[in-house]
């Protein structure tokens, strides 16, 4: 299992062998080329350019029309996300933060996305993306919501076992490419 956090990574790794969150390995954000969504004409522009690794938190903030959800993604941006092998990312410290009607619609737009993300065959991640160690979660809990929100067991490990370099296209910055 692996895990993306915002925070120090030495501080999450500890805090990770002293809880035994039971994650393999530990990333910080800015090891990955990571653009965070908002709608879907910037989602698109995001997906278009082929630098970047993972879309993180397509779905916009705001209430959704009445007979259409705004998740963020479309056919058109799933088949793009895929041609460009950008995976689409789920934060569970998005949704820790929300207050209970924005969880509720959340939850919804993230739903429709995963059936996006599936049809279309694009590859999905859930971390953490925690700001402090206690946002992080225990890796069968992430494992667990992944289930609860509509991934199937396999998309669900691979969603938290992805491996950089390896999946789809998502790319490991050396050290020295890391901003301070």
């Amino acid at each position: 299992m692996i895990d993306i956090v915002s925070f120090n990574k030495a501080e999450a790794e500890e805090f990770n062998k002293a809880c035994s969150l039971n994650f393999s390995k530990i990333y910080h954000a800015n090891n990955f080329r990571i653009a965070t969504g908002g709608n879907e004409g910037l989602n698109r522009k995001i997906v278009e350019n082929k630098s970047t690794d993972i879309l993180l938190d397509p779905e916009p903030k705001g209430k959704d029309a009445l007979h259409y959800r705004h998740s963020g993604l479309n056919q058109v941006i799933c088949k793009l996300a895929n041609k460009n092998k950008v995976a689409i990312a789920f934060s569970f410290s998005r949704i820790l933060k929300a207050d209970e009607k924005e969880r509720i619609r959340l939850f919804g737009k993230i739903m429709q996305n995963i059936r996006f993300c599936r049809k279309y065959k694009v590859k999905m991640i859930l971390a953490s993306f925690a700001l402090d160690k206690y946002e992080m979660r225990n890796a069968q809990d992430l494992r667990s919501f992944a289930l609860v929100i509509g991934m199937t067991p396999k998309e669900a490990k691979e969603a938290l076992d992805f491996k950089p370099g390896k999946d789809f296209g998502i790319r490991l910055l050396k050290e020295e490419d890391n901003p301070p």
